[in-house]
């Protein structure tokens, strides 16, 4: 009879439910025959007994392995390291010593794929830790993370879901940018010369006269000279692009986007943020408050009177000036109508106002800066071109999207979301280059 091996998690559980029925709170009394397998977290032991903390994709055990029960196979199991996959079969019994409060008392061992030196332990720094990433995956750090992260992306499909957008792709090798030139990677393309996505967007406009509401999650690029704990070159971009929305719509949705996403989190993954020793208590004001909705104007008078920043109009705000002006906040706040002058071609010019873009930043508390960036588009073909031109951009590459703007223009909008800096402040990680699996910076482009 083939053995019926179950989690790490779900033994666990058979055994609190054991004493459930057997009706006892005594310590010990949770018990039962199981059968795990997995890789060894920790080993440590005598010549007598051998303690192997057992890991697998849900949490971790104690077992223990007595050698007058394995006499035959101690030379192999004295030999076992960390990393080394086994199958572990035995009784399972409360103990309040054992990291996770359980421990299985083995009956029957075998050793499935061996492992020797592993190669990571607590005395790497960063840059070898970022080279054996393909190891340290198994840290429970980065499969917290992971599983958080697989909780986000999963909670942003359901949002979008339940408001009737449609998932909808656009190509990743495109003839222009949306964003600026210098910023877009190159490629060749047979003998022509194409650039790697930095967005959707432009595709995304076409799309809504068909569709109305559409979103997607996918890796966007950025080609840029930029080594901070906030950029990436590879990312995986959530955007969505809505028909007949304006300004406030938009923001309604990423508020409330933000907050489902950040309500599963919470129902989902306490054991992993607790894993991550994140203080989960600091997200509930995001679920509670309305996040604020201030003008770029309003930001730069609040740094000069609470902070003593003169920020001279008309200039972006730099991370050093976000991070003061969302540190009296415990929300995120949305920073709108930035000046027109150092935004994206296609966000246009408030009608009561030309100097501002009808736009808006979703700045993070806790020091986490811009989380989404979305405007209104416009569909004024000739203020389209004019900006184009302004920044160096050739009118031909951009055919399509005239034509779509050509043909029963309506008014509409989207924002785009770093999936990465949300996993981030979720996480209360110190990089974002731990809120994704295998990260490509300016100087990581390996494993």
């Amino acid at each position: 009879m083939t053995t019926k091996f179950i989690s790490i998690q779900d033994a666990m559980k058979k055994a609190r439910l054991s004493q459930a029925q057997s009706g006892s709170s005594k310590l010990g009394q949770a018990k039962g025959e199981v059968a795990v397998r997995g890789w060894v977290y920790r080993e440590r032991g005598s010549n007598v007994l051998k303690f192997i903390v057992l890991r697998d994709s849900t949490n971790i055990i104690q077992c223990v392995l007595d050698k007058k029960d394995f006499e035959k196979q101690w030379s192999e199991i004295d030999k076992v390291q960390v990393e080394a996959s086994v199958e572990i079969e035995g009784e399972i019994k409360e103990e309040k010593r054992a990291p996770s409060g359980y421990e299985i008392h083995a009956k029957k061992f075998t050793l499935v794929g061996e492992s020797n030196e592993f190669p990571i332990n607590k005395d790497l720094n960063e840059e070898l830790l970022g080279d054996r990433r393909h190891l340290w995956l198994r840290s429970r750090k980065m499969s917290s993370i992971l599983k958080i992260r697989s909780t986000v992306t999963g909670a942003l499909h359901e949002y979008f879901r339940s408001k009737g957008f449609y998932e909808f792709q656009s190509p990743v090798l495109v003839p222009g940018g949306a964003e600026d030139g210098p910023t877009m990677f190159e490629v060749k393309y047979f003998n022509k010369k194409m650039f790697l996505t930095q967005t959707w967007q432009l595709y995304a406009e076409a799309a809504i006269y068909a569709l109305e509401k559409i979103y997607c999650i996918a890796p966007s690029f950025r080609a840029e000279q930029s080594k901070t704990s906030r950029h990436l070159t590879e990312y995986w971009h959530t955007e969505m692009e809505v028909a007949w929305a304006d300004l406030d719509e938009l923001m309604n949705y990423a508020e409330e986007m933000v907050k489902h996403v950040l309500s599963r989190v919470l129902e989902k993954n306490k054991p992993e943020l607790e894993i991550l020793e994140r203080d989960w208590k600091k997200l509930e004001p995001s679920l509670k408050k309305k996040f604020p909705r201030v003008t770029y104007d309003e930001v730069l008078k609040e740094l000069k009177s609470k902070h003593k920043m003169s920020v001279p109009w008309g200039k972006d705000l730099r991370t050093i000036e976000e991070e003061k002006f969302m540190d009296s906040y415990d929300t995120p706040v949305f920073c709108t109508m930035y000046p027109k002058e150092i935004m994206a071609f296609y966000k246009p010019r408030d009608k009561k106002n030309p100097k501002v873009a009808r736009c808006f930043d979703m700045l993070g508390p806790e020091s986490m800066g811009e989380l989404i960036g979305g405007s209104e588009r416009d569909t004024d073909l000739e203020e389209l071109k004019k900006s184009l031109k302004a920044k160096g951009e050739k009118l031909e590459d951009y055919q399509y999207y005239f034509d779509v703007h050509s043909y029963g223009a309506v008014p509409h909008g989207g924002f785009g979301l770093g999936t990465e800096r949300l996993v981030r402040w979720i996480c209360g990680l110190e990089t974002i280059k731990d809120a994704i699996a295998f990260p490509r910076t300016m100087t990581r482009y390996y494993p």
